[in-house]
This record gives C-alpha cells, sequence and structure tokens, in this order.
C-alpha cells in the first residue's frame, strides 16, 4: 500500500462525473426544501441506508422490519439481524460526533457496529483474514494483522492532507479500508459508513444520502469493482469510477424519496403532467438532470430500462419533453405549457 499517492489513477471522465453532481445537490436541496417535511424525509433515507448496508453484508429483514426495528416495535426475525439494525442505526446517527481522520474514531465506530456481534468488536483483528467467494475461490486476502494499525494510520493521514476532491477522497479511502480489511468482520459496513461521514464533512446533505441503497442495487457490480482495483498492480480507479455513479444515483433516490413527501406545498407544474406516478417522476429527475439516462433512472425508480424508455417515448408523444441533440450527447427539455 506504499507509496499512498500512488493507490489510484485519474479518469479524464472524473471531472464531468464531479460537475454533474455538484449540479445534482442544489436540485437536492430544493427538493429537500419542497419536501414539506425535512425531518420525515431524512429518516427515510436514513433507513435506507441501514438496511442496505446491512442487507449487503447478509441481513435478512425486509425494509419494513428495519422500519418497525428503529421504531421500537416487535419483529419476528433473526435476533443476530435486529441487533446489525439497531447497531446500524445507532453508528449512523452518531454520525456528526466522528472525525474521520482519527483512529480511535474508526475503532469507535466499528464497535458501535458490531457491539455483541463479535469477538474484537471495536478493536483491529489479532488474525488474518481472507474474502472468500461463494464457491470458495480466495479473492483477496487482507493485510497482515501486525501491520494493520499502522497501514490505517498511513491511510487516515493520507486523508487528512491530501488535496483530492471529497468526492474521490472518500471513495479511495473506503477502498483502502475494504483492501486493508482491518477488522475481523463489519469491514463493508464501516467502509460504506466512513464513506459517508467523509462525504457528510464536505457537504451535510450527503449525510442523508442512500448512497448504500444504490450500491446493494448493483452489489454485482461494487463487488466487481472492488475486485477490479486489486486484479494486478492495485489503482482503485474502478472503484472510484462505480461509486461517483453510485453518489449521482443516490441523488435520483433522495430526489424520488422528496417526492413522496410533499405536503401542500406549492411548486411550479406543467398542466398536463401525466396522472402515471412513473412518468410524474421522470419528470421530477428529467428537471434535476436533464441528461439523465434510462438506465440511471430505472435504478432510481426500481423500474427496468425498457419501462422507463416506454414512458419517455408516451411523454415525448404528449409534447411533454423533447430530445435536444443527440442521443448519446444530447439532453431531455420539458415542455412547459402555460395554464
Amino acid at each position: 500500500m506504499t507509496p499512498l499517492e500512488k493507490f489510484y489513477s485519474e479518469d479524464s471522465r472524473w471531472h464531468e462525473k464531479i460537475g454533474a453532481i455538484h449540479a445534482l445537490l442544489e436540485r437536492v436541496k430544493i427538493s429537500e426544501e419542497q419536501s414539506g417535511d425535512v425531518l420525515h424525509l431524512r429518516r427515510l433515507n436514513r433507513i435506507l441506508s441501514v438496511h442496505a448496508s446491512t442487507a449487503i453484508e447478509g441481513n435478512q429483514l425486509t425494509l419494513g422490519q428495519v422500519t418497525d426495528v428503529i421504531n421500537g416495535k416487535p419483529v419476528w426475525g433473526p435476533p443476530k439481524d435486529i441487533k446489525e439494525v439497531q447497531n446500524a442505526w445507532h453508528a449512523y446517527n452518531e454520525l456528526p460526533g466522528y472525525d474521520p481522520w482519527s483512529a480511535a474514531d474508526l475503532l469507535r465506530a466499528h464497535a458501535h457496529l458490531t457491539d455483541a456481534l463479535i469477538g474484537e468488536s471495536g478493536q483491529f483483528r489479532s488474525g488474518g483474514v481472507a474474502v472468500v467467494g461463494s464457491d470458495g475461490t480466495l479473492l483477496h486476502r487482507g493485510a497482515q494483522s501486525a501491520q494493520v494499525p499502522d497501514l490505517v494510520a498511513q491511510l487516515l493521514d493520507w486523508g487528512k492532507s491530501s488535496e483530492a476532491h471529497p468526492l474521490i477522497k472518500s471513495s479511495a479511502v473506503h477502498y483502502m479500508l475494504e483492501y486493508i480489511h482491518p477488522f475481523r468482520d463489519g469491514n463493508g459496513r464501516i467502509g460504506r459508513l466512513w464513506q459517508t461521514l467523509i462525504l457528510a464533512q464536505w457537504n451535510p446533505l450527503f449525510a442523508w444520502m442512500p448512497i448504500e441503497t444504490l450500491v446493494h442495487h448493483n452489489q454485482a457490480l461494487y463487488y466487481k469493482a472492488l475486485q477490479d482495483s486489486h486484479a494486478g498492480a492495485m489503482d482503485c480507479r474502478p472503484f472510484i469510477d462505480f461509486m461517483l455513479d453510485a453518489m449521482a444515483n443516490s441523488m435520483y433516490k433522495f430526489i424520488d424519496v422528496a417526492t413522496q413527501t410533499v405536503v401542500d406545498v406549492p411548486v411550479n407544474v406543467p398542466v398536463n403532467v401525466p396522472v402515471n406516478e412513473v412518468a410524474a417522476k421522470i419528470l421530477v429527475l428529467l428537471r434535476a438532470n436533464p441528461k439523465a439516462t434510462a438506465q440511471k433512472m430505472a435504478l432510481a425508480l426500481g423500474v427496468a430500462d425498457k419501462t422507463i424508455k416506454r414512458h419517455l417515448k408516451t411523454l415525448r408523444e404528449q409534447g411533454q419533453i423533447q430530445r435536444v441533440g443527440s442521443d448519446k450527447a444530447g439532453f431531455w427539455k420539458i415542455i412547459e405549457k402555460p395554464a
């Protein structure tokens, strides 16, 4: 892992992706203000994050059950899964009190995540660890346990002093925590939590962004990005690229959730907004990002690509949207019609 400055190479496409995320943050802020109940919206997104981050690691509780656990209602399910959700909720709620560049706080957060679930909770592992695929194939072997404290200290020192954009830096730290694998268990959960923490200190909106949900929806691609990043000489460019897309998609998801929590807040809505719920949400997403692809909108809304394409065709025929430019490089324009 040395030198740390060399563990990822730049991708020229990142500048455009970062610019798009900056623009989406403005739309997220507006959608939050228009939701009518900011606290409820943030709670919904936090629940989505907790459900997704634990589900990635095999937790069997449904989103409804996770919601009930967090609301203190009795849930019929594996006690370990219930405890994982309770721990994750506690850890995410402690975000404002963590310093992302403090090894002591990293250990404290791990203790919150794994309390009463594993040995060595809140401690760096004392033995070796390996990541094994479902077929028994060795995917990755973590660093030697004796080296873990120094490697984590190097990583956090790099993060504190690096001038890399927070979107890049947070993804790189997330990857390196998975690469070092400093804990006996809970490495994935702590990596995702720590990325959220770094991002939230840059822009507080990220504390409530359900990035984990988009990772969960694309779990195979998440693991492939991890594998691709250390397939040969270590270079976490593929993982950073994946996470930039996941962050952008999480903003579409946030906007989508926000539209479901609107309460009698006056907004400018064209007179021909269709009754169809999916089509209406597509218009919301296109207002946030006119360059949104059918694939990204499908991820945000939890429907198939072909469903999005069918509704785009209908909206086009109704004269509510039009395509400006080519299919690849163009954008969607919403046609506002006076009342």
